[in-house]
């Protein structure tokens, strides 16, 4: 072989391995750039700065529940037995006080839901637990409410656990849950209505499909179950306070016995219905919840965070903005699709900041 063919032997072998070096660069970076890609997109939806949040009102007093009479949100007050809205600047005006509510240790004005042009209030007397309809009328900055009826009294009445969620579910039946008042053993007692869960016409009335002939009650064996809400397929869920151990997250069904006290949290026993998840309640404290897009939002007080639990793995959670806000006692979706939830740190066990309590926006495009 030739100098000259010799030359042009080696420019082509070196020409070759020029390509297959850069291909091999080529493909490894593009491998690595997929990879960093989709660990920083999973990283990043953990991210609580992930989320665009908003402050929308300050500077509330002992705010309990939070919810939506068409684009106006109203909050109930627990200590002071006022409902305020909440104008478009932040400001709050007061719509109505119930002059029967009286503040003893967790007890107030708890619970509000609405129906149609009716506001529908759990809340304590002196003497005892008690739900009353109040007619809407107005507009924004003119609301005002109107007593119509008490639909429910004679619920037990304690300092502590009171229950007083209410809630409208996808059947048109008010479901409100009731606390066991401190006394426990009355939790299995189908003849009282403490420790339960209770299911009633938007009248009061026993609606015919009731689990149990001629009573209100609908679940039962509850230490003190907190938010109720519902996904697409009509599925009931419920957050309860446990007491020394565990939280829970179940799954209500009509006539199911959930244990208490004879079990708290995830013990096996064929008799009772067993939680979805479970948390120690120095982390949870689960109160209000609600549901959107496959996911249950939950907010804790003393876990002072957002949890967050996908109904296609019910037993595993998220939590977001830890310690951020402090307690956070309720959690709902507004009209515009964001979540809106409220603190409760001046319920007095809370450590409150100057422009507590407050109701934060959070943004849900993820």
């Amino acid at each position: 072989m030739g100098e000259k063919q010799l030359v042009i032997l080696l420019s082509l072998v070196m020409f070759l391995m020029i390509i297959v070096t850069s291909m091999f660069y080529y493909f490894t970076n593009q491998k690595n750039s997929k990879d960093a890609i989709e660990i920083d997109s999973s990283v990043e939806q953990k991210e609580d700065g992930h989320f665009e949040t908003q402050v929308i009102s300050s500077n509330l007093m002992t705010p309990w529940s939070i919810v939506f009479y068409d684009d106006i949100p109203l909050i109930s007050s627990r200590d002071t037995g006022q409902i305020y809205e909440i104008n478009e600047d932040g400001t709050s005006r007061i719509v109505g006080t119930i002059d029967e509510v009286t503040h003893r240790g967790e007890g107030g004005l708890l619970g509000l839901t609405i129906h149609h042009t009716n506001l529908y209030a759990y809340y304590t007397t002196s003497i005892d637990n008690r739900v009353s309809r109040y007619s809407l009328s107005g507009e924004r900055g003119s609301l005002s409410i109107r007593y119509q009826e008490t639909i429910l009294d004679g619920l037990p009445i304690a300092s502590y656990h009171n229950g007083g969620r209410i809630a409208f579910g996808p059947d048109e039946m008010l479901y409100i849950t009731v606390g066991d008042a401190g006394d426990t053993m009355s939790a299995q007692d189908l003849s009282v209505y403490n420790g339960k869960i209770l299911r009633m016409t938007r009248n009061g009335e026993i609606p015919d499909d009731n689990p149990f002939e001629n009573s209100l009650i609908y679940s039962y064996g509850h230490r003190n179950p907190q938010g109720i809400t519902w996904d697409e397929a009509g599925v009931m869920y419920s957050s309860e306070f446990g007491q020394n151990q565990w939280d829970e997250l179940n799954i209500i069904k009509a006539g199911g016995n959930y244990g208490w006290p004879i079990v708290e949290g995830m013990e096996e026993n064929a008799e009772f219905e067993l939680p979805v998840q479970q948390w120690q309640v120095s982390q949870a404290s689960p109160s209000g919840m609600t549901y959107h897009d496959g996911t249950l939002f939950l907010a804790n007080l003393r876990g002072t965070s957002l949890r967050t639990v996908s109904i296609t793995d019910l037993s595993k959670s998220d939590t977001y903005f830890n310690e951020e806000y402090g307690r956070i006692r309720d959690v709902a979706i507004a009209p515009d699709g964001t979540l809106w939830f409220i603190t409760n740190n001046t319920d007095g066990r809370g450590t409150p900041s100057p422009d507590d309590d407050r109701i934060i926006s959070v943004s849900l495009n993820r």
